[in-house]
């Protein structure tokens, strides 16, 4: 799965959102109803492409969609990457997929924006709210100190991450 940016978000939404009622309707249940769908709307009608919609994609269908944004924050000395606003196709609400594709899934969108961090949005920090604090449970391991780990820093506070990254080698 890669996560890749939403060029036109009004077309690509509308694209998403008619996949996830489709998922949704599949199995007796109203797509309206689904939280966070609200907002993701709200986003994507924003006008010009400063919002950073992402999508989290296999190739034929879209697993989440977030926002992710390189800001300036007084916490960090450098820019700091926010993934926020993180939704997810119905498939994984509504039991479809099971808890370890659900797992597979998160982990693969906090890769993607940790390797947004290391190419285009630049970034030594990264803040990934995620959906729930129970999903936290999947990335505990992270929390662990090895040599290998790209984190200098890995926290899970609730349903927030934070971490920074070990600078490259020169």
């Amino acid at each position: 799965m890669r996560l890749l940016p939403i060029k036109d978000p009004e077309r690509s939404w509308r694209h998403i959102k008619a996949q996830w009622k489709k998922d949704a309707e599949g199995v007796g249940e109203d797509f309206a109803t689904f939280g966070g769908i609200a907002a993701f709307e709200a986003l994507t009608a924003r006008e010009g492409d400063s919002q950073g919609l992402y999508h989290l994609t296999d190739g034929e269908r879209v697993h989440a969609v977030c926002q992710v944004r390189r800001l300036l924050m007084s916490r960090y000395t450098a820019p700091a990457l926010s993934a926020r606003f993180v939704n997810v196709s119905p498939i994984y609400d509504l039991g479809l997929a099971d808890t370890a594709d659900y797992a597979q899934m998160l982990v693969a969108l906090f890769s993607g924006v940790v390797w947004l961090s290391r190419d285009a949005l630049s970034a030594n920090h990264i803040r990934f709210l995620l959906k729930s604090p129970g999903d936290s449970q999947f990335f505990a391991a992270l929390k662990a100190v090895t040599p290998f780990s790209p984190f200098s820093k890995f926290t899970i506070e609730g349903a927030l991450i934070e971490c920074s990254l070990k600078q490259a080698a020169a």
